[in-house]
């Protein structure tokens, strides 16, 4: 039988356990959870509306930009033209663009290399925003970019 000192020793103890795990837990998904998205899109496009809400998920806090001259803002952000796709984010210092998976993303701002940013060039059919439920896999790459518009496979989907 335990007595009463031992039972709140070990309730406290407990507690501090499961704080500190809540703790650890928002640590690995702050990297998300802190950071804001600012999404710059047409105001016709569905699969970025359907991107957006992919992100959103997932833990992102978004300010959505409708924009009806992407080429010019991809270019005052400094898209390279290889990486373009059909809507650009920034979050804290790089670039998305296009429908990169929200994982790769928080990878990204774990990892924090040395890069302008990621993208999913093309809108792959199987990308969030683009999957249609029921439609087979098509794979593809998330290239890890860099200003010049050289570039790395940073994830294989």
């Amino acid at each position: 039988m335990l007595s009463r000192r031992s039972f709140v020793g070990q309730a406290a103890g407990l507690g501090l356990a499961l704080a500190g795990g809540r703790s650890l837990f928002a640590a690995v998904q702050g990297s998300a959870a802190d950071a804001t998205m600012t999404i710059y899109m047409s105001p016709t496009c569905g699969c970025c509306a359907k991107w957006v809400d992919h992100v959103k998920a997932a833990g992102f806090k978004t300010v959505v930009h409708e924009e009806t001259g992407m080429d010019t803002v991809k270019e005052s952000l400094g898209v390279p033209h290889d990486m373009r796709s059909c809507h650009t984010a920034q979050v804290d210092k790089y670039l998305i663009e296009g429908h990169v998976p929200a994982e790769d993303i928080r990878k990204l701002l774990a990892e924090k290399p040395k890069a302008a940013g990621l993208a999913a060039p093309g809108m792959p059919a199987s990308s969030p925003g683009m999957a249609v439920p029921g439609e087979p896999h098509e794979p593809y790459d998330v290239l890890l970019f860099q200003r010049d518009g050289t570039s790395e496979v940073f994830a294989h989907r």
